[in-house]
């Protein structure tokens, strides 16, 4: 099933990419230096990643609690 269709998995996706985004931010800062476009999206993703930091580390840890049980 598609991760759009399934709530699960549309969460999964996007603690990823917001996870990943804020990763490449902090290592390459000149990947998302541009704040339009196409690379907005991910530097938004890793704003929300670095303001929210302690709210996406809580929602990693339960998906992947989450992912093991069930």
């Amino acid at each position: 099933m598609s991760a759009l269709f399934n709530f699960h998995s549309f969460v999964t996706v996007v603690l990823l990419l917001v996870c990943t985004c804020t990763y490449l931010k902090m290592h390459f800062p000149s990947l998302l230096i541009r704040r339009t476009g196409f690379r907005g999206f991910f530097w938004k993703a890793a704003r929300i990643g670095e303001r929210l930091s302690p709210w996406v580390a809580i929602g990693c840890s339960v998906m992947g609690i989450s992912i093991l049980f069930c």
